[in-house]
């Protein structure tokens, strides 16, 4: 569901068939999710790239990847960085710390690249947005054909059985003197969070919609797709993975 889907929206310039093209373009998903830790991200990253033992200026791409935090910090490890995201806002935000060895362009994660990289980062459940299943496969071979030879790539997505049991069906963030209204629930295999909030006299309604892909689908699509499934991780931490009770699903992948 598109914003544009219900009553009280505005902005037509925003109207798309995808949730994620208006939602993540707009300054209300950066104003809703600015406390998120970052610290802990980074540590991610120093976990990730020390167990993968990339070497020294390996070329990495973070895809889907907003405003561009991630990619600046593992640019700050030294590595070749190009940050791609279809949001073209969140790219010319991001495209403010570019450098001589970290770009920035609006890309859609179903295409693959001409460079070839070293690491390929999908992070923070950025995965599962297409209704099309087959996108979602198309999404994997566009990665596997993004990589050289010798290339690992990370998906980092939710652990769908820790997260259903424990949605909270509703509740209000303020952040920025706008009170957001949150509804969580699941159908038809995907998490859905509706987003309804009120900024100067304009009411707003996003939805977010994510598959609800479980390691056997993940599995699944990757047999399809000719990829290899080295290793899974249960969180930021890299601790083994447990179905029932990890924060989230981290796959490795070449």
């Amino acid at each position: 569901m598109s914003e544009t889907d219900k009553p009280g929206t505005r902005n037509s310039k925003l109207a798309t068939n995808n949730w994620f093209a208006s939602w993540f373009d707009t300054p209300y998903y950066h104003i809703l999710y600015k406390d998120r830790n970052y610290r802990e991200a980074q540590i991610f990253m120093d976990n990730l790239t020390h167990y993968l033992n990339l070497p020294e200026k390996a070329k990495v791409l973070d895809l889907a990847c907003g405003k561009g935090r991630h990619s600046i910090y593992l640019n700050q490890l030294g590595f070749d960085v190009i940050g791609a995201d279809l949001s073209e806002n969140s790219i010319a935000e991001a495209t403010k710390n570019a450098n001589a060895t970290l770009h920035f362009e609006v890309h859609d994660m179903r295409e693959k690249f001409e460079d070839k990289f070293d690491a390929i980062f999908n992070l923070f459940t950025s995965f599962g947005y297409f209704e099309n299943d087959n996108d979602d496969l198309k999404t994997l071979v566009a990665i596997k054909e993004s990589l050289t030879d010798y290339g690992f790539a990370v998906i980092d997505f939710m652990n769908v059985h820790q997260v259903i049991p424990n949605l909270v069906p509703e509740e209000v963030k303020t952040v920025d003197g706008i009170d957001f209204h949150i509804k969580r629930y699941v159908a038809d295999n995907h998490i859905i969070k509706e987003i309804d909030f009120e900024d100067n006299n304009e009411k707003y309604h996003f939805t977010e919609k994510v598959k609800a892909l479980t390691l056997e689908d993940f599995q699944n699509m990757m047999n399809d797709a000719g990829i290899y499934l080295l290793d899974t991780f249960g969180d930021y931490k890299l601790k083994k993975f447990h179905k029932n009770t990890s924060e989230r699903l981290i796959m490795i992948f070449k």
